[in-house]
């Protein structure tokens, strides 16, 4: 089997992708694209053919792979141009792009395929860096252009990205060839070369030209005016903690159309632009560039009471200004919408902007939140460069609904693969640093949840979370579950992490194992503080988080099929296990109204994997049942109905079954997961 070497030009193009991809002066995360073209061998004739290799759709810069890229025979692409109907029916060039692939065609060609494969250069780079997009952004742009370049880059423009975009950059191209690029009006920036070197270094050029000159243009007057009184950034303790404090609320509303994952930012960008007189304005206007808009939508919704008002004020406020904008999305939609657009996707806003305190940005699963934030922190950049050499003067309105509502952009939605079960879910497991805790996590991460590992032990918390894979899926907080201020503190880390909490595991426990006669106070005392006053103050704590987001959620204890069984020397951990046990049943009375459902596991004895018998246990249920410890998994297996041994595994399974969504209308349950033992069938 050989293996294979990328062409060399194809290894110039993924190096200089990843330079420019992994400098976010250059783009934003999977913003912008960039192609290679170079004769090849087809395998078929044997003949010389010129191929383009461009960045697919979808992927990005900074991480791209050769898998990443759509290879395309130039001599069938070119040929489009014989074909082309017009600007009104150009959006049918994509399909066309299918029939150009050369060989497998590797990933699907974006929109902006036709912009690097009918320019006559070897190389292009087509990017949206803050610096050019500021220009592009300007109400006059075209004269900064020319004052920025000369004649060194042309001005093209606005034209919503597709073939004729193509065609005007390539007119461009032949009419001037003393140009290096061009500034796409209202979106970024497209240069090449006739080198993988030589387009980069035009790139970088634009880029950095653009740069000093809106520094030298930045005056000594702030370009979003002065600071408001009121509304400077609180202290960063006091911020954070409003933020954790708001969060659950704004994410209910913004999962009113459907379930959300949020993130929380408060860069010193973000807060300098929120404290002052512009923000309102400017924030009104909305987004420029459509990698921007699309990810933030048309606009932001932002909270206009002090930061440090009554929070009480805040979130009745922030219903306020919800409503609003539902009210205003859907007349922008109406206004806009032609009798083929596709439906209204829905209308919670994506960004939402507290001054004092932040932003918050919303999305499908937590990179796409995140990735929000970032993009709408560019756009903050954009708008300063742009107030700072001109004023700020984004698309209109109906443009951006072109884009938003694109048939093209509807395909690409339509493309993505469905949804896990668990996506868009913030699960938080106590003791989720060992043991079936870490089994749970593993489980809910990989059925798409978000999850926040919570154990007493940092360092544990934070290997599983780092097994798990990176911040986008899992953090780590460390939590002793006895102490009401660290349950809180943790709690407050998961909503900054994700927005809130839907899937809470009360699964943190240890165990003693003693005759009653020498089962001390300090015995009785710690296991009860730890299962029974520990799962109370974790259920407490992240009630508050489900019930101000308003959608439903569940708790889920890990029990015991102690708490109904009745073992020998085990009084102390038994009664603890049926306390647990009996808060299920009270806590799914109670909290039922808020569509919060509260069930249970209650496990045999686990012990290959368990933190609980490594740690002395194990050695005492063997001492008290007269077997090896090496063999008590047997010997629990071998009472058992099915004579199977329980492993972290199935009670992570248990969890995710009752926390899927196929057991919506099951609440007080205790599902037995114990291979079968007769004595503990529940009753």
């Amino acid at each position: 089997m050989t293996s294979h070497t990328p062409h060399p030009q194809v290894e110039a193009l993924l190096e200089r992708s990843h330079r420019l991809g992994a400098d976010p002066r250059n783009t934003n995360y999977a913003g912008g694209n960039a192609s290679a073209k170079a004769d090849a061998v087809d395998p078929v004739t044997g003949e010389p053919v010129e191929l383009m290799w461009v960045k697919g759709s979808g992927g990005d810069l900074g991480t791209l792979q050769e898998s990443g890229l759509a290879v395309l025979r130039l001599d069938r692409l070119r040929a489009l141009t014989g074909v082309y109907p017009g600007v009104e029916r150009e959006d049918e060039m994509v399909a066309a792009f299918d029939y150009c692939a050369h060989g497998k065609g590797g990933a699907a060609p974006s929109i902006d395929t036709a912009m690097h494969g009918l320019v006559e250069a070897a190389h292009v780079d087509h990017l949206h860096p803050d610096s050019g997009i500021a220009l592009a952004c300007a109400a006059d742009g075209e004269k900064l252009t020319a004052e920025c370049f000369g004649d060194r880059v042309v001005w093209v423009p606005w034209r919503r990205p597709g073939f004729q975009l193509g065609l005007d950059i390539a007119a461009v191209k032949e009419a001037d060839p003393q140009a290096i690029g061009v500034i796409l009006g209202g979106h970024g920036i497209t240069a090449w070369g006739a080198t993988s070197e030589e387009c980069e270094a035009n790139s970088l050029e634009i880029i950095r030209t653009a740069e000093s000159f809106i520094a030298e243009r930045t005056g000594e007057a702030h370009p979003f005016g002065p600071v408001v009184e009121g509304r400077a950034p609180l202290p960063r303790e006091e911020r954070r903690a409003r933020a954790a404090a708001l969060l659950p609320t704004v994410r209910g509303l913004a999962s009113t159309d459907r379930p959300q994952v949020g993130h929380y930012t408060d860069s010193d960008a973000v807060l300098d632009f929120l404290s002052r007189a512009e923000h309102p304005r400017l924030a009104a206007l909305g987004t420029s560039c459509p990698d921007h808009f699309l990810r933030t939508k048309v606009r932001p919704l932002v909270l206009d009471v002090a930061p440090d008002a009554p929070i009480e004020e805040a979130v009745e406020r922030l219903k306020e200004l919800h409503a609003a904008y539902r009210e205003d999305y859907r007349g922008y939609y109406e206004r806009h919408a032609a009798p083929d657009s596709p439906a209204m996707r829905g209308a919670d806003p994506a960004i939402v902007l507290v001054p004092g305190v932040g932003m918050f940005s919303f999305g499908k699963d937590a990179q796409t939140a995140r990735v929000a934030g970032e993009f709408y922190a560019n756009a903050v950049n954009v708008m300063r460069g742009a107030e700072a050499v001109s004023s700020y003067a984004p698309i209109p309105e109906s443009e951006k609904f072109r884009i938003e509502y694109w048939a093209l952009e509807e395909a690409k939605l339509r493309r993505m693969p469905e949804p896990k079960a668990l996506a868009s879910r913030v699960a938080f497991v106590t003791g989720g640093g060992s043991g079936i805790g870490r089994a749970i996590a593993h489980r809910l991460a990989a059925e798409g949840a978000c999850v926040v590992v919570a154990d007493r032990d940092a360092d544990s918390a934070a290997k599983v979370a780092g097994e798990i894979g990176t911040a986008d899926a899992a953090v780590a907080v460390t939590a002793d579950v006895t102490d009401a201020d660290q349950v809180a503190a943790a709690l407050r880390e998961a909503v900054l992490a994700f927005g809130g909490v839907d899937l809470v595991v009360n699964n943190a426990g240890l165990s003693i194992s003693k005759p009653l006669l020498e089962t001390s106070e300090a015995d009785w005392d710690v296991q009860h503080d730890v299962m029974a006053r520990g799962s109370f103050l974790v259920a407490r704590e992240a009630a508050r988080v489900l019930i101000d987001q308003g959608t439903g959620g569940d708790i889920v204890y890990v029990s015991s099929k102690n708490g109904v069984f009745a073992g020998p020397n085990n009084v102390a951990y038994g009664a603890a296990k049926a306390d647990q046990a009996h808060q299920v049943r009270l806590l799914a009375a109670e909290l039922g109204g808020h569509g919060i459902r509260v069930n249970g596991v209650n496990p045999d004895g686990v012990v290959r994997g368990s933190g609980i018998f490594a740690g002395g246990w194990g050695a005492q249920r063997a001492a008290v049942y007269g077997v090896e410890e090496e063999r008590l998994g047997e010997f629990y297996a071998q009472r058992t109905l099915l004579k199977r041994e329980v492993l972290p595994e199935h009670v992570a399974n248990a969890v995710y079954t009752l926390t899927c969504g196929e057991l919506s209308h099951t609440t007080g349950l205790h599902i037995p997961v114990d291979a079968g033992v007769a004595a503990a069938f529940l009753r």
